[in-house]
């Protein structure tokens, strides 16, 4: 089976380096044309270039803050002029954050909602007419595992990602008459930026490999996940051969997640 996303616009946010990076060469590759979107201008150069290689679509980077409405809609307004339209959104954005609760301030808690719940909110808003009119439309909201399986000192992140999980599920059932399917992707140990990150602050003697062989082991797979084998994913559940696939949230974890 050829999973092929030709004559599709897709939005990434996040999408400068990590699993963003990953799915924007993966679509591309498939056909879609792809609009990066991430809060480094330095970055996105590079990003550009990166998911170019072996691109079928084109690819066009926009620097967007999306923790702020104005931004959102100016860059919207952007990728609209540039490619004419928006079929794919993918909700990427954001960062692990998690420290007890009652260290968690107001500024804290608002800063990641606005980044990893009402980016998705306000996106989401702008797409939905287009999506609604054509009959078509893809919306993924990448979240990670702590939405169904929150752990002590797990928030905010995990508080977040599930309103995020639970805002796809309200999408999904509204859009689904509409041509306009709605999913969610929840990471789990997956080599990405932020493992590289965590290695760093660790300081290990071992190396990058070696830790995160070890990182891995205790998943039921044996290994943790690739940043390929997610965009694959993604990927499918933006093709045509998931037309009734909507309103899932999709464990990408190596089955460690204890949830369904």
């Amino acid at each position: 089976m050829e999973v092929r996303l030709d004559g599709r616009v897709a939005i990434i946010t996040g999408a400068s380096k990590g699993l963003g990076l990953a799915m924007a060469k993966e679509f591309a590759a498939s056909g879609a044309d792809v609009a990066i979107l991430a809060r480094n201008p330095d970055s996105l150069a590079e990003a550009k270039a990166i998911a170019s290689e072996g691109a079928v679509g084109k690819v066009a980077t926009f620097s967007c803050d999306v923790s702020k409405a104005a931004d959102i809609e100016k860059t919207f307004a952007d990728v609209v002029q540039t490619f004419g339209r928006v079929d794919i959104l993918i909700n990427n954005a954001g960062m692990s954050r998690a420290m007890p609760s009652d260290q968690i301030t107001d500024d804290i808690w608002q800063e990641d909602l606005d980044l990893k719940l009402f980016a998705a909110i306000r996106l989401t808003r702008l797409c939905w007419p287009g999506m609604k009119e054509r009959k078509w439309g893809r919306i993924i909201n990448v979240l990670n595992t702590g939405a169904k399986a929150p752990r002590p000192n797990g928030a905010p992140t995990a508080v977040s990602r599930a309103a995020g999980m639970a805002l796809m599920k309200v999408l999904s059932g509204e859009g689904a008459p509409h041509g306009i399917l709605v999913n969610g992707m929840l990471v789990g140990q997956i080599v990405s930026d932020q493992i590289a990150r965590r290695y760093k602050e660790v300081g290990s003697n071992a190396s990058f490999e070696e830790f995160v062989a070890k990182a891995g082991a205790g998943i039921p797979v044996g290994r943790m996940g690739k940043a390929e084998e997610f965009a694959a994913m993604a990927c499918f559940l933006c093709s045509d051969h998931a037309g009734f696939t909507t309103g899932t949230a999709i464990n990408m974890d190596g089955g460690a997640t204890p949830v369904v």
